[in-house]
């Protein structure tokens, strides 16, 4: 459907980031956090950012051409 616009390097950081947003609901009040967190989960997990698209970006290794 959508071209793949996240390296794996950023996935794992998305992931990361994304897990620990999600963790702050069971430390407090901080559900809006949470809802948040599954924004760079859900990139990580489908391999594209539709902000990247929007703004022509890409963080995946060029492929090369043969």
């Amino acid at each position: 459907m959508f071209k793949q616009n996240v390296g794996s390097i950023d996935r794992v950081l998305r992931i990361v980031v994304g897990l620990f947003l999600v963790s702050l609901v069971f430390w407090g009040p901080q559900t809006l956090w949470g809802l948040i967190g599954l924004v760079p989960i859900v990139t990580a997990l489908a391999g594209t950012c539709p902000a990247y698209t929007i703004l022509g970006l890409s963080t995946c290794p060029a492929k090369s051409r043969a």
